[in-house]
């Protein structure tokens, strides 16, 4: 299976499907989320995003349908061009699905020997060879220390620095040869996956697209239109919080001059939603996920 839907149901149920609604899946994957939204559909459309290729050959042939081979950060704009009405829905389930961890050769894996890709659109020209092997020590320092929150991140990007120097670092097996001193045997995955998630991030500039896209999600949400969002991490997660509280990335609540809340949303959930542990048991990749709802004013 392509990718296996994190909080499904929770998620579909947070959009609160009208039959005529107009919906957006900004992150289309498999499609499963997509299915469920389709399934409550009958007069309205749905438009879904992916910028990844392997993604659009799971598109469905359906005229409640439209599929955008874009990524996310263009969302406002690609909508714009297929209807000049509001959405009455949002969904973005983050990170990287499963296929993608499951296919070596894309290199999102700790699992498998690959190169070292880690893109998410395959037309981006930078990719983590490129990162591992170009960047400074001080620009490798900070990606692992703030986006993968590695201890002893500058001894990381030493090791790595000294082992490029040698031959150039290409694969996954050469990246984790060139980081075992950090990797602790009984933490060894758990460090791997810091590391491997703060270079996907660089690769794909995650954190500035949905930092873009959620700065356009109030424009486009008709009055009570929904905003779902499932992250994975809590850099991801804060910055979710933080538009949804206050419809900005600082997280600053902004008043008028009678001192009202100035926010477009209102939070549907106050904590995030979180999987069972069934859920968990089933699919291993749902143990971060985290679900926040909003409502557009």
């Amino acid at each position: 299976m392509y990718h296996t839907p994190v909080l499904l149901e929770k998620s579909v149920e947070g959009l609160c499907v009208k039959p005529d609604g107009l919906y957006a899946d900004v992150t289309f994957g498999g499609g499963g989320h997509s299915r469920q939204i389709l399934d409550s559909i009958q007069s309205g459309h749905l438009f879904a995003f992916d910028q990844d290729a392997d993604a659009a050959k799971n598109a469905f042939d359906d005229d409640r349908f439209t599929f955008i081979p874009q990524n996310f950060r263009f969302f406002k704009n690609f909508i714009q061009l297929h209807t000049s009405e509001k959405l009455d829905g949002i969904l973005a389930d983050l990170g990287v699905s499963s296929y993608q961890f499951d296919t070596p050769e894309r290199g999102f894996s700790t699992r498998f020997d690959g190169k070292l890709d880690m893109r998410m659109d395959q037309l981006n020209p930078i990719d983590a060879t490129i990162v591992i092997n170009t960047y400074t020590h001080a620009a490798l320092t900070k990606i692992f220390s703030v986006y993968g929150e590695v201890q002893n991140a500058h001894l990381v990007a030493a090791d790595i620095i000294q082992a490029r120097n040698s031959q150039v670092v290409e694969t996954t097996r050469a990246l984790k040869e060139a980081v075992k001193r950090h990797t602790p045997k009984g933490k060894e995955n758990k460090v791997l996956a810091q590391i491997f998630q703060a270079l996907r991030i660089e690769v794909n500039q995650e954190m500035a697209v949905l930092e873009q896209f959620l700065g356009q999600c109030a424009d486009m949400l008709k009055p009570g239109g929904r905003l779902v969002v499932i992250s994975y991490h809590s850099l991801e997660d804060r910055l979710v919080k933080n538009f949804m509280k206050t419809g900005n990335a600082l997280g600053r609540l902004e008043k008028d001059f009678f001192g009202n809340s100035m926010s477009p949303y209102k939070l549907v959930t106050r904590k995030p939603i979180v999987p069972t542990e069934t859920e968990i048991e089933q699919n291993s990749r749902a143990r971060s996920a985290r679900l926040r709802i909003a409502e557009r004013i």
